[in-house]
């Protein structure tokens, strides 16, 4: 009874843990992207000027992630030559700093449940990006469900009250960069059995992405930062802003780390309609019905997509069991019969 006790003690707390790194995880993610809307949206707090914030979101995750690792030797920085990273890295980080930028621009002309909408595109370019670069064998039911969430989303996009057409742009070119990165993660890195926390992550793609901003920065919105006299730096929205952005990151980690991938996805679903009904009650966004009907069809799509990769990571890890279990009666048997052999030769011998 007390072993049994024991037992379900530990499954209920490792439970909670898990449910506790995803509401971490929700609310971070949920408070960064709220933030970032307020930050850039005209009617807000009214400083539209995406590469800015992002430059000073990487400036802010390098310096900490350098102290986190250099002065408290919080984790191990990974040993990378030069060579590797301006050939695995450098890109990542150019990818990574286009992405960042185009999606924080979307907040300026789309209202955040829309741009949630969008988001669930993510699959299908993930998936697109993976076939073109071999890296994902190409299925035909699996092309089936990524056409029918681009369908949903579609029309979702239809229904949309403040459709923009520049916004869409802008978020469509976030993901289409976003998922390259992701794949390009798998062929530069991953392949060479490098990976990266999110805290090693940001020491060495921060600093890349810092530098790659500058120079659409030093074009785009340098000029108008410096004729707009009446911009104070304001230390306490752009100091904590940062912050929750670095504690997102080390918020994937946890969740990563201490549960799944997959379950990331679920959490994300999660987080996704949150948003939306928090873009409509709080923001007062519009979503209509046709929004709802479409993305509800998309998030069908997703969902049976995550539950196929499931299965198929299910199946991964039972055929890598047989295998293990083949090959250990296999040992076995070699000792068995090396027993026997040793057992004639003796006999033999007498």
């Amino acid at each position: 009874m007390g072993k049994g006790g024991s037992l379900s003690d530990g499954v209920l707390k490792k439970i909670f843990l898990s449910y506790t790194y995803v509401a971490i995880w929700i609310f971070l993610s949920f408070t960064v992207i709220v933030y970032n809307k307020y930050i850039l949206d005209k009617k807000m707090y009214n400083w539209p000027f995406p590469i800015s914030l992002t430059m000073i979101h990487m400036s802010f995750c390098a310096t900490l992630a350098f102290v986190l690792i250099k002065v408290f030797k919080v984790v191990e920085p990974v040993t990378m030559s030069r060579d590797l990273y301006l050939s695995s890295v450098v890109p990542i980080g150019a990818l990574y700093s286009l992405s960042l930028w185009l999606s924080n621009s979307a907040y300026i002309y789309l209202s955040v449940s829309f741009i949630q909408m969008l988001k669930a595109l993510m699959p299908v370019a993930v998936y697109s990006i993976g076939v073109l670069f071999k890296k994902d064998g190409f299925k035909s039911d699996t092309m089936i469900n990524m056409l029918s969430i681009s369908f949903g989303v579609a029309i979702a996009a239809y229904g949309e009250a403040r459709f923009d057409s520049w916004g869409v742009m802008l978020q469509l070119g976030a993901v289409a960069f976003e998922a390259t990165r992701l794949v390009m993660i798998q062929i530069l890195l991953t392949s060479k059995g490098i990976t990266l926390n999110p805290i090693t992550s940001l020491y060495y793609v921060a600093p890349c992405c810092f530098v790659f901003l500058l120079f659409p920065w030093f074009f785009v919105e340098m000029p108008i930062l410096r004729e707009s006299s009446s911009f104070h730096f304001d230390f306490v929205i752009f100091g904590t802003n940062s912050l929750c952005a670095f504690a997102l990151n080390l918020a994937v980690f946890l969740l990563v780390g201490k549960t799944s991938a997959l379950t990331m996805n679920v959490a994300g679903v999660v987080k996704d309609w949150l948003l939306i009904a928090f873009s409509w009650s709080v923001i007062k966004d519009t979503v209509t019905p046709i929004n709802l009907f479409g993305y509800g069809l998309a998030f069908l799509g997703v969902g049976y997509y995550n539950h196929s990769k499931l299965q198929a990571l299910k199946a991964k890890e039972a055929q890598k069991k047989i295998g293990q279990g083949d090959e250990e009666t296999g040992k076995l048997l070699e000792e068995r019969e090396g027993e026997v052999g040793m057992g004639k030769r003796s006999d033999s011998q007498n």
